[in-house]
């Protein structure tokens, strides 16, 4: 509940916490606008049908923190920029930098950043993306840790936890000073205007401290290099694949360059790098699509499959940068009818596949292994965390 200043019982104990929320963060994932940063681009989501993502995520992170045996105090911002979300927790807390609800911008992440940082706080828990920890770094430096819940779309820095829920036990585990050391993690961010025209370009943008375990965190996303065999290897992949497409399957290609061979394969010069593509009788039914466009192309057809490769060292092959693949999308396909592909470069990178689809209930029926395709008529089962 809120505290006010003459009720405020902040134990000596107790550790402190600055959290915060970037509540437009993840609005474009569904609706393939590939984030939300960027004039007017949160007025187009909406108009596209889409709803914030981050409140919920943030939730789950504070229930998680909240179910610990951790002693913590709650610095944040007013509104949907935390306060709203550790209300509907027993956590105690205190606003200390007050926002403007529905307008809320990025020089009110750094202003609240200046006043966790007056208070002592002895680490940052945000809710966003990329650019949400871009800006948190621009103030925090390396005076405090700093772990993000993830929320965003994209999110290729690796201050991010690999789900919500693993976000606020890390949380927990640190500031109960279990054996969890920090490293310097790279936070990085995206132009996403040159995202949304298939290209993408990363701009390292510094390093903060972060509490690190290699079985709950994320790396920053490492890019395949593309060598003569790793083009012979997606070439390869993409032969296979194309070889046992079926006339009157529905095809729901993801993003990257490794499910980019399959489109060039069946001669589709026009797909999307960096967005979700259908296909049907080896043809482009729509290219770069959203969620609701999915699920609309799904009610005509009855079979379908998705194509999926994982990121790059993250190895998340649900829930980074192809959330139009929801898990509506996940349930009417059928896990079933999952296709993971992947070149021996890459998975020699990616030792561990991961999930985040945003339903706890569908990533603990994806566990286990994963059959990946890594050559023409070669697989190999991969565990999924």
């Amino acid at each position: 509940m809120l505290n006010t200043s003459e009720e405020l019982k902040l134990s000596e104990k107790s550790k402190k916490i600055g959290f915060l929320v970037n509540p437009v963060a993840g609005m474009g994932g569904k609706v393939g606008l590939k984030g939300t940063d960027g004039a007017g681009i949160v007025e187009k989501a909406k108009k596209r049908g889409a709803e914030p993502v981050a409140p919920e995520r943030a939730i789950k992170a504070l229930k998680k923190l909240e179910g610990s045996d951790a002693s913590t105090f709650i610095y944040t911002c007013s509104d949907e920029m935390g306060q709203s979300e550790v209300e509907e927790t027993g956590l105690d807390y205190e606003v200390v930098c007050d926002v403007k609800s529905g307008e809320t911008t990025p020089e009110d992440t750094k202003r609240a950043l200046e006043s966790f940082l007056e208070k002592g706080i002895d680490i940052v828990l945000f809710a966003g993306g990329d650019g949400t920890a871009t800006d948190i770094l621009e103030v925090l430096d390396q005076e405090a840790p700093m772990l993000g819940i993830p929320t965003g779309v994209k999110m290729h820095s690796a201050v991010f936890a690999n789900t919500p829920e693993i976000g606020g036990r890390l949380v927990a585990r640190y500031l109960r000073g279990d054996d969890l050391p920090l490293r310097e993690a790279e936070v990085v961010d995206v132009d996403e205007d040159a995202f949304r025209q298939n290209e993408l370009d990363t701009d390292l943008k510094g390093y903060g401290k972060s509490p690190y375990d290699p079985r709950w965190v994320q790396a920053a996303k490492s890019p395949t290099v593309t060598s003569g065999s790793e083009v012979e290897d997606q070439g390869e992949i993409a032969e296979w694949i194309v070889e046992r497409m079926d006339k009157d399957r529905l095809y729901i290609l993801g993003p990257g360059t490794t499910t980019r061979a399959v489109a060039e394969q069946l001669d589709i010069p026009q797909s999307t790098l960096l967005g979700v593509d259908l296909i049907k009788d080896g043809e482009l039914v729509a290219s770069d699509v959203t969620e609701g466009e999915i699920l609309e192309m799904l009610e005509e057809n009855t079979e379908a499959e998705i194509i999926v490769s994982p990121i790059g060292q993250q190895g998340f092959v649900f829930g980074r940068g192809n959330q139009q693949i929801s898990p509506k999308v996940i349930r009417e396909v059928g896990t079933d009818n999952i296709r993971i592909i992947a070149t021996p470069n890459k998975l020699a990178q990616t030792p561990q596949l991961k999930v985040d689809t945003g339903d706890p209930d569908l990533n603990e029926e994806l566990r286990g292994y994963g059959r990946v395709i890594l050559g023409y008529d070669i697989k190999r089962p991969i565990p999924v965390a």
